[in-house]
């Protein structure tokens, strides 16, 4: 009987190699606010988690919002400040089929 171990090895590195590992999302509660507008401006663009329940694409400008849409300034929670600048969300030019300001 052969070992099983070659073949576990090999489904192993297909799931690392396939990106099938969840990724964690940095949480601006969990964050200064510095960091979490630190972040932002490094990656130009992120998603980050705002609460226990929600998450947002946050950019660093409008350059990183798809056409039809406009930067808006963002504000979250974050360790030191309950109304951090953080950087800005995406939002439609019209506002339509959109129920955040």
């Amino acid at each position: 009987m052969k070992p099983a171990l070659p073949g576990l090895a090999a489904a192993a590195a297909l799931l690392v190699g396939s990106g099938a590992i969840a990724q964690v999302r940095p949480a601006t509660p969990a964050l200064t606010c510095a960091a979490a507008a630190d972040l932002v401006a490094r990656s130009g663009a992120i998603v980050l988690t705002t609460g226990p329940h929600t998450y947002d694409f946050i950019v660093r400008d409008g350059g990183f919002c798809p056409l039809a849409t406009t930067p808006k300034a963002t504000f979250e929670t974050t360790l030191d400040n309950p109304k951090c600048f953080v950087g800005y969300v995406c939002r439609d030019r019209f506002g339509e089929g959109s129920n955040r300001d």
